[in-house]
């Protein structure tokens, strides 16, 4: 932990010196704070429970002593307060994020490469795993399931509040485009019973949004397809919905979005975006997290505009829906 007395070189170093990062997310992908428990553990214990070897973890646990995530009494390692959230049954779902193994734990490791990202404005993923995040999701199942779950948790708390926070019963009809697992989906229908929805996702994950709908008994109410925003979209929906989605892609790749949700709702249909905008509500870390691993990132109303004039679309409102996030809503015309 930085030391508020040291000096400004002192403190510097320590705030970038990658030891201690790694070093906690090394202990999240082993799951160290579950294996000392309330009890403690030696390094012994812990390198055997973890097939480690002993000697370099023994490195590491000194190291997340001396910044107090551990404390060592005797021959034991325990937990500080601080090691709460790195427990698997904590609220945070940190593990989530620091997991190395994980999705996003797998892909912050590309920020090691920030450097050229900054030089030619392109997402450091690829360089560092020779495929981009998505192709990686594609070809590795739990990276899939991880990466999933992860955006389920994400939307526990925002998503009913993105339902109260807007009148989405305007609408009879709301495709959910790259909608997941279905999580915002489901609390919008859910806190207006005129709305019937659809989800867009590819697979396996629309499965599993069919498998939550039917569960919460709402498979009467929405229906999945499975395929990519990339693609024809299904037609004649009342709104086309995009949650976090064009933030996750360059230019390119976002003006090919909402081409598609354009044509999609042709002349009387709505798209709803819902993304951090860049002068309101943009988290510069989460923002650099966009660019590093997608190339990506948060923009501003100018530029969402700027990016859907040329497919008919034009911003007509925008409406805080979450603590961080705000609904931008444009009109769809055909372009003729």
């Amino acid at each position: 932990m930085v030391d508020r007395h040291s000096s400004p070189t002192e403190t510097l170093w320590e705030m970038a010196s990658l030891a201690t990062p790694m070093s906690i997310r090394v202990a999240a992908t082993l799951r160290l704070a579950d294996l000392i428990g309330d009890t403690g553990a030696t390094a012994a214990q812990l390198a055997e429970a973890t097939a480690t070897a002993p000697m370099a973890l023994t490195r590491v646990l000194d190291h997340l002593v001396t910044i107090g995530v551990l404390e060592f009494v005797e021959d034991r390692y325990g937990l500080t307060a601080l090691a709460g959230p790195l427990r698997a049954d904590h609220d945070t779902h940190l593990l989530d994020q620091l997991d190395i193994d994980s999705a996003i734990g797998r892909a912050t490791l590309a920020f090691v490469d920030l450097l050229d990202v900054v030089k030619t404005s392109t997402a450091a993923y690829p360089r560092r795993y020779g495929r981009d995040f998505w192709a990686d999701l594609a070809d590795r199942p739990a990276l899939r399931q991880s990466f999933d779950a992860r955006m389920e948790r994400r939307f526990d708390v925002r998503a009913p509040e993105m339902a109260r926070r807007f009148d989405w019963s305007r609408f009879g009809t709301i495709v959910d485009v790259g909608g997941g697992v279905g999580t915002v989906l489901r609390a919008i229908v859910e806190e207006h019973p005129t709305v019937t929805g659809q989800v867009v996702d590819l697979e396996p994950t629309v499965t599993r949004a069919a498998e939550a709908f039917a569960a919460a008994g709402l498979d009467h109410r929405v229906t999945t397809v499975a395929g990519s925003f990339f693609d024809p979209l299904p037609r004649g929906a009342a709104a086309y919905l995009l949650c976090d989605i064009l933030h996750d892609w360059d230019d390119e790749h976002a003006r090919v979005i909402l081409s598609r949700c354009a044509e999609a709702a042709g002349e009387h249909g709505r798209v709803l975006v819902i993304e951090m905008l860049r002068e309101h509500d943009v988290n510069t870390m989460y923002d650099l997290c966009m660019l590093v691993f997608f190339g990506g990132g948060e923009r501003t109303i100018e530029e969402l505009n700027e990016m859907a004039r040329p497919f008919g679309l034009t911003a007509v409102s925008k409406t805080p829906v979450a603590v961080d996030r705000t609904l931008v809503e444009f009109t769809a015309t055909t372009t003729g």
